[in-house]
């Protein structure tokens, strides 16, 4: 089990882009049109499955918002924070 970070943790460690919504991180990625989204979201699912941690993630027509928490230890830890880089990495 990862161990949850702190607030400041989290507002230091937290990547640019990124907001803190309770327990959760998000970003809303925007694209020039829908299947470019649909693109992002076949790539972020391949590196949540390859990292075994699975984020929420809502489709819109030029945008995609991406939530990660981990839902086993009730909030934000290292693994959000990992993820969140390697999905912006994909971006």
């Amino acid at each position: 089990m990862a161990e949850l970070l702190s607030d400041d943790e989290v507002r230091t460690q937290l990547p640019d882009e990124w907001e803190r919504d309770g327990e959760e991180i998000t970003r809303t990625y925007e694209f020039d049109d829908y299947l470019a989204g649909i693109s992002f979201v076949t790539q972020v699912g391949e590196v949540a499955e390859e990292e075994f941690h699975h984020p929420e993630i809502r489709i819109g027509y030029e945008e995609v918002e991406v939530r990660l928490t981990s839902h086993e230890e009730g909030g934000i830890t290292e693994k959000d924070i990992r993820l969140a880089n390697l999905f912006d990495s994909e971006y």
